[in-house]
């Protein structure tokens, strides 16, 4: 209409959105650096950091590659998620976007796969185990892993107690000369409720006994069996943290996008009025 000026809002960069992908990869950044700190922390104390060949000693898993791969990751994705935000910078977001979507779809072929390929999974969790217990006394913290798995889901080994003959402390062979011959560690006992001390020598010569009066001593499941139990038992609980952590995934990935598109359009305005200055 004659006489009324049209407004136009002009296209400006999202503070809320901004300031919650900040404060949201502040904490992923300050975890990730935690975890990654224990790690090294761990290595420095067993003279890997000082010995880098001494990754390849252990036959079985170093529980500490853990904390230093998944430290390293959420540190990586923490500061390209913070530093992106706060800058308005593009290319940052849309690396954490691109490897945060990477890991999204990695975790989501990974979980079609295990159901697809169940017995295949369970096979590779049965060799995965045993070349664990392989290791047992190789490296503290997988000793300790071992043992809070045995413990918490009531099993010894993959199959079964006879599982820890694949140890050389633990075999039965004529020729060991190891007090634990024909034992199992500690964790595969049947804890009495009334003992207050945990006896390191409950496992001693135990699979010396008949099956049926090894029952009395020590849990005779293995710990595959166990696990997949334990999974269907608590079925909705993993479903919900796995959904959980799909859904905060999904969120970052739209929220950097979303921030990516809002510096796009502000940078485009201000080019698109620049050159209308320039031709006036």
């Amino acid at each position: 209409m004659p006489g009324k000026h049209q407004h136009f809002q002009e296209p400006e960069v999202g503070c809320c959105g901004k300031y919650f992908l900040f404060g949201f990869n502040i904490v992923f950044w300050v975890l990730g650096a935690l975890f990654l700190a224990i790690g090294l922390w761990a290595w420095g104390e067993k003279g890997v950091l000082s010995n880098i060949s001494a990754l390849t000693d252990l036959g079985g898993l170093d529980p500490v590659w853990l904390f230093v791969v998944v430290g390293g990751v959420m540190s990586v994705l923490g500061f390209a998620g913070c530093i992106g935000a706060l800058r308005e910078n593009t290319f940052l977001l849309k690396f954490f976007s691109v490897f945060l979507g990477l890991i999204f779809f990695l975790e989501l072929a990974a979980g079609i796969l295990a159901f697809v390929f169940k017995d295949w999974i369970r096979d590779q969790l049965n060799l995965f185990i045993n070349n664990n217990v392989k290791a047992y006394r190789d490296d503290i913290d997988l000793q300790n892993l071992i043992d809070f798995a045995q413990e918490y889901w009531s099993c010894c080994g993959a199959r079964g107690p006879n599982d820890w003959n694949l140890n050389i402390y633990f075999n039965c062979t004529d020729l060991n000369p190891s007090r634990e011959r024909c034992g199992v560690p500690f964790s595969c006992c049947v804890r009495d409720p009334a003992e207050d001390v945990v006896n390191t020598q409950c496992g001693y010569d135990v699979r010396l006994k008949l099956e049926l009066e090894q029952q009395g001593f020590i849990h005779t499941k293995g710990c595959v069996g166990q696990f997949e139990k334990w999974l269907q038992d608590n079925l909705i609980v993993v479903a919900g943290v796995f959904v959980g952590i799909a859904l905060l995934q999904i969120f970052g990935i739209c929220l950097a996008q979303n921030l990516v598109s809002d510096i796009k359009a502000v940078k485009a305005n201000c080019l698109g009025r620049l050159h209308i200055g320039a031709n006036l």
